[in-house]
Formats: structure tokens, C-alpha cells, sequence
């Protein structure tokens, strides 16, 4: 896992800032720490290496200039997201499943999330339109926390990281401890501190100077009832479970490191 932090807004004191936030979730990512500060926005990120191990450092900008992202978790598709974009005269500098994210966002905005297969959040700052750009994968498997500080709002993989900014307490959020005791956690956007939020799986914040907007960008497609099923017998939907199965496997076997799997006795772990 990686870990990041960030801000969009003015503020004093930027590296500092970053520094100490990012020196909060270290322990997130020990291979490399990387910083951007510009005018008004600056990204943080502490790296652990498993795709693009030697070119993949971060906060990483794309050629132009103009984008630039700091990202935690893996894109399972994007060889064949990079196969895509080569053929449409997409050059790439390095072998990094991030730097296929900068090229999908300069080719369709925030609709490339759509295309993505992973486990993912990310901040992207896009500089042309003045905009940072914060988005979460469909299951929100990798976390995302915001909070907004006198006008500025401030990001980052783990809450700790949001307690170094100036002002952000700890403040108990009594229904947040409702949630907890009922559901085991907070439902987000909510989180066990007042005033610090928990972008929702599936959706993406896009932050303007004077405008915050969050919209979902993918929900989970119930079959309607009575409808007819695709699958018309066991031996159709084991056959079907094994294909899915398997690809999904493959897709996250794909790293420049050796890969390891944690299984125990259970049904999901037996069937992997």
C-alpha cells in the first residue's frame, strides 16, 4: 500500500505542511517519499514499490506539465488500458500502472474512471482548469479522508495525517459512535471525527476555488425482478464463476515484485 496527502487552496507554509503529514502515514509506503507544491495545491505521497519499481516515483506529472497525481492501490487492466493509449499515439515514460491514469484523464476527464479496474484513490491536479480532482475505487477498498480548513481543503489516506493541519482536532463525533457500536463503523461520508469526511466508494470530488462538488460515478447494476436470468442452470453459473474467477486472479498477479497470498480455510480463500 501507498499512502498520500494533499491540499487545494492557499496556504503558509506548504512543504512543512506536507512534510508532517506525509511523515504521519509513512509507514504506508518506505520505499520513497515524494512532494509537489504549487501556487495554490500541493501532494504528498509515501511510496511502496510494486509496479514500475524503478520509474514509478510519485507525486508524479505528466509531460506537459499540467497533471499531476499522487496514487495509492493497483490498476489491474492497465496493460491493456496502456495498449489502448499506445495505439492512439500515447507515449509513455515510464512502465508505471499511475501514468496510465494522467493519459486516460487527458483524454476524458474524470469519465475515465469507468475504464479503471482496481483497488484505487487518488488526487490529481489539473492545472489548466484550476481543479483538484479526488476519486475512490468502486468498492472503496483504498481510503480517501477530507476535511475543509478556512477555505482550503485538505486530503489524505489515513485521518492521522489531517490531525498535523492547523486547527483539525479530534473531536468525537457522538453519531459516528452510534454507527459504530451498531454497524461496527460509520457510514460514510461520516467518520468517527467531527468536520473530517470519508469520500464515498465509487465517486469522485472535484474541487474548484469557491466549489466542492462529489457525484458517483459507477452503482452496482441489481438485476430487476422477474427479470429472466442469463444463466439458465448450475453447471452455466459454476462455469461462469470459474472464468471470472480466474481472470480476476490473473489481473492481480501482475506485479514487479514477488506476490504472496494470506489465505485461511474459508470459502473465498478455498476458491482462490
Amino acid at each position: 500500500m501507498c499512502g498520500f496527502g494533499g491540499y487545494f487552496g492557499s496556504i503558509r507554509d506548504a512543504e512543512a505542511l506536507l512534510a508532517r503529514m506525509i511523515a504521519a502515514i509513512a509507514h504506508r509506503g518506505p520505499d520513497e517519499q515524494g512532494k509537489f507544491v504549487a501556487a495554490d495545491a500541493g501532494l504528498g505521497h509515501a511510496r511502496l514499490s510494486v509496479i514500475g519499481i524503478g520509474d514509478g516515483q510519485q507525486p508524479m506529472s505528466d509531460a506537459s506539465g499540467n497533471l499531476t497525481i499522487a496514487f495509492n492501490g493497483e490498476i489491474f487492466n492497465y496493460l491493456e488500458l496502456r495498449e489502448g493509449l499506445i495505439a492512439k499515439g500515447r507515449h509513455f515514460r515510464t512502465s508505471s500502472d499511475t501514468e496510465v491514469i494522467l493519459h486516460l484523464y487527458d483524454e476524458m476527464g474524470e469519465d475515465c474512471l469507468s475504464l479503471l479496474n482496481g483497488d484505487f484513490a487518488f488526487a490529481l491536479w489539473d492545472v489548466r482548469r484550476r481543479r483538484m480532482v479526488l476519486a475512490r475505487d468502486r468498492m472503496g477498498v483504498r481510503p480517501l479522508f477530507y476535511t475543509n480548513k478556512d477555505g482550503v481543503l485538505y486530503f489524505a489516506s489515513e485521518i492521522k495525517a489531517l490531525l498535523k493541519v492547523p486547527g483539525v482536532s479530534a473531536e468525537i463525533d457522538p453519531i459516528a459512535l452510534d454507527q459504530i457500536f451498531t454497524l461496527w463503523a460509520p457510514i460514510a461520508p461520516r467518520t468517527a471525527f467531527r468536520n473530517i469526511h470519508e469520500l464515498e466508494p465509487a465517486s469522485v470530488m472535484i474541487a474548484t476555488p469557491g466549489q466542492v462538488t462529489v457525484k458517483r460515478y459507477w452503482h452496482l447494476d441489481y438485476p430487476h425482478w422477474g427479470a429472466p436470468s442469463k444463466l439458465t442452470n448450475e453447471d452455466d453459473a459454476a462455469e461462469e464463476l470459474q472464468a471470472l474467477l480466474s481472470d480476476a486472479v490473473r489481473l492481480r498477479m501482475r506485479a514487479d515484485v514477488p506476490v504472496g497470498s494470506y489465505l485461511s480455510g474459508g470459502l473465498d480463500s478455498s476458491l482462490v
